[in-house]
């Protein structure tokens, strides 16, 4: 189901509890608010959607654009440190932003089955941006 951009920043600033497979249905609501919002957006928190869980979805283009959904992503290395401006929908306009150029991140699918995987460029980007949403961080 497709929920409303949540864009209280007191919320946002919370961190998110740890995920577990009964929260199997936001991440699914994620994911649905997340290809509604495709145009404009290719990275979405649980925490955007009003849910303080530890759940993020991403397009990742590597897999011809498919979204990823991970639950509890910790973000284990990072390579080339560069500057960016990115634009969130929870908030307006751009900010100034240290990302990575490639990171590794260990995750948990849906099936709560253990994922570590690399990633660059943009897909890299986005989960960076996803994952500072759930440690409670805006840009």
């Amino acid at each position: 189901m497709q929920r409303p951009i949540m864009t209280t920043v007191s919320f946002l600033r919370r961190p998110s509890r740890a995920a577990t497979l009964d929260d199997i249905h936001i991440a699914q609501d994620l994911v649905d608010t997340l290809d509604a919002n495709r145009e404009r957006c290719v990275g979405m928190a649980a925490n955007m959607i009003g849910e303080s869980v530890c759940i993020i979805a991403v397009v990742d283009e590597d897999l011809g654009g498919r979204i990823t959904t991970m639950l509890n992503p910790q973000i284990t290395t990072q390579d080339g440190a560069y500057e960016t401006q990115e634009g969130c929908l929870s908030l307006q306009g751009e900010r100034s932003t240290l990302r990575y150029r490639r990171i590794e991140v260990s995750w948990q699918d849906i099936r709560g089955r253990a994922r570590h995987a690399a990633f660059t460029g943009g897909t890299a980007e986005a989960i960076q941006h996803e994952v500072d949403h759930t440690l409670g961080i805006i840009i």
